[in-house]
């Protein structure tokens, strides 16, 4: 090879994986905490960079370090580069049974709740050496996957799921009517009687319920909501001792209604069934241990599944592959 390499040799390449945990952390203390260093030795690191570049590259602000031009350039090469230096670097293969690694996952209570369990149950005894944190959503969550502070994020179907990023569907769902017990609408509703009704309703991702609401939109309805919450748990008991409404998805309704002051009432047929996606960054697409994750959260999926609802899709599967091989006998 007659490549020259006098900046590789001269440079500690350490250096720019703090480079990158700095610019999303935006704290040199906590880019220390999840580098596992002292944060004076972050500081110094982030000295020894700027030489490295002859740049400040990161510019403290009331909001935190700020990237310069500079290291706005710097930070996406990197975010393609990174990952394939650690790939090329490392085993190609991830081993859950012996790995060391903390995934961070962001969701509403709603996959807390149906997701969590299984995750406990099924995945976390052969993998003891694995941690899964999972963080609320928020307005900064598709921030925080761009900057690589999060894994993955679980969410309903939704258009405020930015196109650059990877999504698969993990399983179907459906629309539930939470009400009191006592309730006089807890025979079902009728859409008129649902227009009329006092909603509960849950913030996601700082936001309104967008699904419901884009169900409605459609058909040219809208609800009136009386109260927002952070939760779907909080939903459900708001309802207890009044007439208002709660609609949430089906599967964390079956869960609620466990509660003998709550019951479960057919919706609106306007209501239609959603996907709900796991959501990544392409730059983790290629990588051993998040392919595991994805793994996981699928494997999950299929376990939420009803029976019924597993064989008429791997019968749908199997006809498109069947239509796939003979397409060209034709």
């Amino acid at each position: 090879m007659s490549m020259r390499f006098t900046q590789v040799r001269q440079s500690d390449l350490n250096l720019l994986v703090v480079l990158v945990v700095l610019a999303g952390e935006r704290s040199v203390s906590r880019a220390a905490k999840r580098l596992g260093r002292s944060q004076p030795a972050v500081s110094r690191g982030l000295q020894r960079l700027r030489d490295m570049f002859h740049d400040e590259l990161l510019v403290r602000t009331p909001r935190g370090y700020e990237p310069t031009p500079r290291a706005e350039r710097v930070l996406s090469e990197l975010e393609v580069m990174l990952p394939r230096l650690e790939q090329l670097l490392g085993d190609s293969s991830f081993d859950a049974s012996r790995a060391t690694a903390l995934f961070r996952v962001a969701a509403t209570d709603y996959s807390s709740n149906v997701v969590c369990p299984v995750l406990a149950r099924r995945i976390l005894p052969a993998a003891p050496n694995l941690s899964f944190e999972w963080i609320a959503t928020h307005e900064g969550t598709f921030e925080a996957l761009d900057r690589g502070r999060l894994d993955m994020v679980l969410g309903a179907e939704d258009e405020q799921v930015p196109e650059r990023f990877e999504k698969e569907k993990i399983f179907s769902e459906s629309f539930a009517c939470v009400v009191w017990r006592g309730s006089r609408r807890r025979r079902g509703l009728s859409l008129a009687e649902y227009l009329r009704a006092q909603h509960v309703t849950v913030s996601v991702l700082g936001g309104k319920q967008t699904v419901p609401e884009r169900q409605l939109a459609r058909a040219g309805h809208e609800r009136r909501a009386a109260l927002h919450v952070p939760s779907f748990a909080t939903a459900m008991r708001s309802v207890i001792g009044t007439e208002l409404v709660a609609t949430v998805p089906r599967r964390i309704a079956e869960i609620g209604a466990r509660d003998p002051e709550l019951s479960i009432v057919r919706p609106p047929s306007v209501f239609q069934s959603f996907d709900y996606l796991m959501i990544w960054h392409p730059r983790l697409s290629t990588d051993p241990a998040h392919a595991w994750l994805r793994g996981v959260i699928r494997s999950i999926g299929v376990e939420l599944t009803p029976p019924d609802r597993r064989a008429s899709l791997d019968q749908a599967a199997g006809s498109r592959r069947v239509r796939k091989r003979r397409a060209p006998q034709r």
